[in-house]
């Protein structure tokens, strides 16, 4: 049997990046853009967090942790200001923008392995084990990804700036109407999306594993996407889907050690949280809860 209790620790440190990317693809869409291209941007906060942890682990000693979630968080954000600027000033394609990103994560990021470390994949740390530790058994970046929660779930439903980006995904005509900046709240809201890509990407990295390679993300950014509308463009339902998805993903990783199950290979379970993803998307989706403006180009008049 499965010790989902001892599995709990486990399952949080899979949640927290995935609840933290789809945060801020919950945001960006509630203000009209979508951003496919989150699955790119933790890759690119991937990279950065774990070179910047390997190149600055001994200069900054307990700090480049800390360091390099910041320098995660930022690169998202640089490389999701691409993606505003395709959308929304260009009015390009939304889906093949964020496509575009993704694409030029997987080479970018290699290539820039290949010169800095003359190989593709970022060196192991140091240390030889997770540079963010368990403390009590939970791991801090799951107070991250509280904390991101509640501060946006408070943002978008408390302050007057929360009321102007729901407008702006439902009707920007109105909103611009109003007053309201319909342009500088879809490029915020874009860049608010990155850095928390970024973030994630970084808390990914420097717990589940020792170094960056091009399957790091494999596929986390999708599912955080898929978190955001299967949790109907909610804070709470963004918090719930995640769960449900990151404990599938634990499970793809547990289920594996049950005997009467090893008959089936490996790949089998590796299956598991995307197609748990793709049935619940299926079965639950319903009624189309995502904002009336989303994915279309805001044209003034």
């Amino acid at each position: 049997m499965i010790d989902f209790f001892g599995m709990l620790p486990s399952i949080l440190m899979i949640v927290a990046p995935i609840l933290i990317a789809a945060i801020g693809g919950m945001i960006c869409e509630r203000a009209g853009v979508v951003n496919i291209a989150l699955e790119g941007l933790m890759a690119f906060g991937a990279f950065t967090a774990a070179a910047s942890h390997r190149l600055l682990e001994i200069p900054l000693g307990g700090f480049s942790v800390s360091f390099a979630l910041l320098m995660a968080a930022l690169m998202g954000g640089i490389i999701s200001l691409i993606h505003a600027f395709a959308s929304i000033t260009l009015k390009a394609d939304q889906i093949i923008s964020g496509t575009g990103i993704n694409l030029l994560s997987m080479g970018v990021t290699v290539f820039l392995c290949q010169i800095i470390f003359q190989q593709e994949r970022t060196q192991p740390f140091r240390l030889g084990m997770m540079p963010i530790r368990a403390l009590g058994g939970i791991y801090p970046t799951v107070w991250i990804a509280l904390a991101v929660l509640l501060v946006f779930r408070f943002v978008l439903y408390k302050r007057p700036w929360g009321l102007r980006l729901r407008a702006c995904g439902e009707h920007p005509q109105a909103a611009a109407s109003a007053g309201v900046d319909v342009i500088r709240i879809r490029y915020t809201a874009v860049l608010i999306s990155g850095i928390l890509a970024g973030l994630a990407g970084g808390c990914l990295v420097l717990t589940q594993t020792i170094q960056y390679t091009v399957t790091t993300i494999n596929g986390k950014g999708f599912i955080a996407l898929a978190a955001v509308s299967f949790g109907r463009w909610l804070p709470m339902g963004v918090l719930g889907s995640s769960l449900l998805f990151g404990t599938s993903a634990a499970l793809a990783v547990y289920i594996i050690n049950i005997q009467s199950l090893k008959f089936l290979p490996p790949e089998f379970f590796n299956l598991l949280p995307y197609a748990i993803t793709l049935i619940t998307l299926v079965f639950f989706s319903g009624k189309d809860y995502a904002p009336r403006a989303s994915g279309q180009p805001y044209e003034k008049g």
